[in-house]
């Protein structure tokens, strides 16, 4: 019978620790633990290491408290070692000098060898602290203890090297595998897109027989943010038109692909996009809905991205700056202006991003004294430290109503060292309102900091030809010359045709026959000559 309830008691106990949400509830487990007699030693010491498993792993725990327990341990186990190691990769907690290296330093003095379940963790911890070096010396420690065909282990090799850079050592990994999962190609895929080898990243996909969600999003995701928008959109294409159901786009999905629209300036595949979205019969969350407004305001519907944003139930504040973002690429600076007050008014804090797009607001309206007034409001009511980008915007609004001295002045003050976009908004002011001795000056500026990007020649150039000074335009040439500096890509342009997206550059188009094109552009160029002619005739 006293076996029978002892037994009860313990399972009891178990059970309260699996079902525990509070730290009041588990000190008080804690307390029975220690003050009831009917446990053994060796009862109390397995009853506590599961306690201070739950305190270190659990949402509800407290890392402190399981630190505390640890140092009061008698004896340590593995299991005790690899849940503390575990945590201290995981969870962010200052205070304690302690971290997943020093446990496990400690964890090998105390003769205690580590298994499959240590090696993930530390390595999480070295990419964390983008340590490449002393996650190469852990790495041997996982070859010394025979776990180096762990697929776990491997796969967390591979995210170590990706995130600090070491790509062709993260392949090398990846092709010494025995056994590759999902997990393997998938690390491979956004370590490649993250170092910016995207067309590594999509051969390997191609390769792929077994793709989870989480590699059709990270792929998409991937090619947009590298540039290559229109090949992302023919990869959703493809996912949504795959007949086996074993993978279904998600929010995360849509957000990507109407970011790929957006870059495109593709509203049909946008407005696609949406209607499938409804078929699915998926609900519109603030993350697609303010992908939708970015994407309606990118291409030119602006109502729609009114109509978008006011039928949102509930906005956070991406929504809002997404809002504010589309009314400032349109010009649109009372607008932005307004729903800043009225963002405001909802007791929604604006952040530096949302400042970006008032600022700019401002400066394409026109909108000085407004501008200075955002800009001041910033830091003085929302406490946000104006970074770069704010200056830049400042300097626009500034260099735009040709009041150059007081956007010097603002350079002069800047806490910060200005960059290319801070310069480069003073040089725009210059060569719109025709300031050639300052413009000059703020070209040669933008060439020191950046000696092979021609685009800073050209608007030097631009600057002496507008002044009439094609003797120092023609010196610049020769300079573009002899330093081999050219434009790396040419110029290309979207336009979409009937839903159909065509690509037309300096080189030509593989779409389009650029010969029906350029005798499109001649009549029409005609047809404007003889308008003109016949309105000359009509005033004579």
């Amino acid at each position: 019978m006293v076996e029978s309830n002892y037994k009860l008691l313990k399972t009891s106990v178990l059970y309260l620790l699996n079902q525990c949400k509070s730290m009041r509830k588990l000190k008080m487990i804690h307390a029975q633990i220690l003050t009831s007699p009917q446990f053994s030693e060796t009862d109390r010491y397995f009853l506590t290491t599961r306690l201070l498993f739950y305190c270190a792993i659990s949402d509800s725990g407290s890392l402190p408290y399981a630190t505390k327990l640890f140092i009061h341990l008698e004896r340590s186990n593995l299991y005790v070692y690899n849940a503390l190691i575990r945590a201290y990769a995981t969870k962010s907690y200052s205070g304690q000098s302690m971290n997943s290296l020093t446990i496990y330093i400690n964890m090998l003095r105390n003769g205690i060898n580590p298994d499959k379940l240590t090696f993930p963790f530390i390595l999480k911890y070295c990419s964390g602290r983008l340590d490449v070096l002393m996650g190469m010396a852990v790495y041997s420690h996982v070859v010394k203890f025979g776990l180096c065909y762990d697929v776990y282990i491997q796969n967390c090799m591979i995210n170590l090297l990706c995130e600090c850079g070491f790509l062709g050592c993260a392949h090398k990994v990846f092709d010494e595998m025995s056994k590759r999962d999902v997990v393997s190609w998938n690390s491979m895929i956004v370590g490649s897109l993250r170092n910016g080898e995207v067309d590594l990243a999509l051969s390997m996909f191609r390769s792929m027989s077994n793709r989870s969600i989480y590699t059709w999003n990270s792929m998409i995701t991937g090619l947009v943010q590298g540039g290559k928008p229109k090949v992302a959109l023919e990869l959703f294409l493809e996912m949504v038109m795959m007949n086996d159901g074993a993978v279904r786009p998600d929010k995360i999905t849509f957000a990507s692909v109407l970011s790929a629209c957006a870059s495109l300036g593709a509203i049909h595949y946008g407005n696609w996009v949406c209607e499938y979205i409804k078929r699915s019969g998926l609900e519109i969350d603030m993350v697609t809905a303010t992908a939708l407004i970015d994407m309606y305001g990118k291409c030119g519907c602006v109502d729609k991205a009114i109509e978008t944003f006011r039928g949102m139930p509930k906005k956070d504040v991406m929504a809002w700056t997404a809002m504010i973002s589309v009314y400032a690429l349109h010009g649109y600076g009372k607008e932005a202006l307004n729903l800043l007050h009225e963002m405001k008014a909802h007791k929604l804090k604006p952040n530096n991003v949302t400042f970006v797009g008032i600022l700019s607001a401002c400066a394409h309206a026109g909108l000085v004294e407004e501008g200075r007034q955002c800009f001041d409001m910033m830091t003085r009511i929302f406490s946000i430290e104006p970074c770069v980008y704010h200056y830049a915007c400042m300097v626009d609004i500034l260099s735009r109503a040709a009041r150059f001295r007081e956007a010097e002045k603002l350079i002069d003050d800047m806490a910060m060292e200005p960059d290319a976009y801070v310069w480069g908004a003073l040089l725009g002011g210059c060569q719109t309102h025709k300031n050639v001795e300052l413009g000059e000056k703020v070209a040669l500026r933008l060439i020191n900091l950046d000696p092979l990007n021609h685009a800073f020649y050209i608007n030097l150039c631009d600057i002496y030809a507008k002044a009439g000074r094609f003797d120092d335009v023609k010196k610049v040439r020769k300079l573009m010359q002899e330093k081999g500096i050219m434009k790396d890509l040419p110029g290309s342009s979207m336009s979409e045709v009937d839903g159909v997206l065509h690509e037309i550059s300096v080189r030509g188009s593989h779409e389009l026959v650029m010969d029906d094109v350029l005798g499109l552009l001649n009549r029409l160029h005609n047809d404007m000559k003889i308008c003109a002619g016949n309105d000359e005739a009509g005033s004579n």
